[in-house]
């Protein structure tokens, strides 16, 4: 396949109707921001479903509901339902797809508005969740029915997905829809997952992530003659003295070549997100040796790593804590492994986007890779579609903050981005000319 070259009367009239859609876009961004979609636990997610699929019913896709009815996580108090949309060209290929997740982290502390009230004030749309990413889905739903209110027909097929748990993984979600087929390379051609890119960047992949748990285990004696005891809670500190001191040194000598932003984000990286062990804080105390304690750790590694050697590493780690004290009991338990995805940056889709911000912004975009990870592993690996990025309105940095907001201009220039790409690669003509 090569893109088709738009003439320069078709990228004006696509630019001029998403102008014309900016009020009835942003309003319907409002409306999408003011649901509360929370993960955890996954409020609202059928409300939001309905929400963009109906919107996208009235566009002309055909619209299905997809519940993730296997897995344990979709529960009748929180059911986990995406909705995925369909509009078939004159041919089914080339098919583009475009993704984006409607959940949003929990608010947090520290915002002066309303976190879901979707105020604008000096250009901004706030809100949880408005830049990662629902401004995103916003972005790309307009953009096709730009085309289509501007008269000019695609050629090949546009898909709509609104997805769920990517905040917690995905797997209900996006990787759910692949293992299912309705993302896979037999039916897809491109992916655009509309993550934020601070709208002049393009992001090729990530990092890969091995998330585990270390459990140790001691004896219980009284808290008065320890020394009858083995405190879990000593054992686990020396493993977190080891990671401070012995692993996390070397981590950073290692760097990646992959253009990782921000740029503090390219050596491989160990983080402890959380520590238990012992007695509940706001519990009743009594006078105990703690007989189990462990931490849950966020290993993030390179390319250029080889994940048996990442997943060795810390097991030899443990076993020298072992060997010099005879006391020392352990499991490591892995909790989630995401390997590493990098598209081709010279492949027709970042090229054929590369050439569309270039001519709405009239500056070449920056090629980048993401320090975390997101749904574009389950496309890749499950999906099988290599030729898929992230793109989208939203300042990166914004995620996850309180005042969490978008620039309404960036969510305008993304759109007509996003209609100028799907035309030069599907195909477009005037409605009323021929092909």
């Amino acid at each position: 396949m090569a893109a088709q070259v738009v003439s320069v009367d078709l990228q004006e009239a696509v630019s001029r109707s998403v102008e014309a859609l900016r009020d009835e876009m942003i309003a319907w961004l409002q409306d999408l921001v003011r649901i509360p979609t929370v993960n955890p636990p996954g409020e609202n997610y059928t409300a939001a479903a309905e929400f963009i699929g109906s919107k996208l019913a009235s566009f002309g896709y055909d619209t299905h509901y997809i519940a993730a009815e296997e897995l344990p996580e979709h529960t009748p108090q929180h059911p986990r339902v995406n909705v995925f949309g369909r509009m078939e060209g004159s041919t089914p290929r080339p098919a583009l797809h475009f993704n984006g997740h409607f959940d949003v982290v929990p608010v947090g502390d520290g915002w002066t508005v309303d976190p879901f009230g979707a105020l604008i004030r000096d250009g901004k749309l706030y809100g949880r969740g408005v830049s990662d990413q629902k401004a995103g889905i916003a972005a790309s739903i307009f953009a096709i029915e730009a085309i289509r209110r501007a008269g000019i027909r695609l050629h090949g097929t546009v898909e709509q997905s609104g997805s769920v748990d990517e905040e917690s993984g995905g797997f209900a979600g996006v990787a759910y829809m692949a293992r299912q087929g309705w993302i896979g390379k037999d039916k897809t051609d491109f992916v655009i997952i509309t993550e934020p890119s601070n709208v002049d960047s393009i992001c090729l992949g990530h990092r890969g992530v091995y998330w585990f748990k270390i459990t140790t285990h001691g004896r219980i004696a009284h808290g008065s003659m320890p020394h009858f005891g083995i405190s879990a809670i000593d054992q686990i500190g020396d493993v977190l003295h080891d990671v401070t001191h012995r692993l996390k040194p070397v981590l950073a000598t290692r760097k990646t070549a992959a253009p990782v932003e921000p740029p503090g984000s390219r050596y491989a990286s160990i983080n402890v997100n959380s520590v238990f062990g012992g007695q509940l804080e706001d519990g009743t105390q009594t006078p105990c040796v703690a007989d189990r304690s462990g931490a849950i750790f966020d290993r993030r590694f390179l390319a250029e790593e080889n994940f048996d050697h990442v997943r060795e590493e810390i097991r030899s780690m443990l076993e020298d804590l072992r060997s010099q004290n005879p006391d020392f009991r352990y499991n490591l338990e892995d909790l989630m492994i995401v390997y590493p995805v990098n598209t081709d940056p010279d492949c027709e889709l970042v090229t054929t986007i590369s050439s569309s911000i270039e001519t709405i912004l009239g500056r070449k975009p920056r090629l980048t890779a993401s320090p975390g990870t997101y749904d574009q592993k389950h496309v890749v690996r499950i999906g099988d579609v290599a030729q898929c990025i992230a793109y989208g309105p939203g300042i990166l940095n914004q995620a996850h903050r309180p005042d969490e907001y978008c620039l309404i201009e960036d969510v305008v220039n993304s759109a007509k981005i996003m209609a100028l790409t799907a035309m030069q690669l599907l195909g477009a003509s005037p409605a009323t000319g021929t092909r």
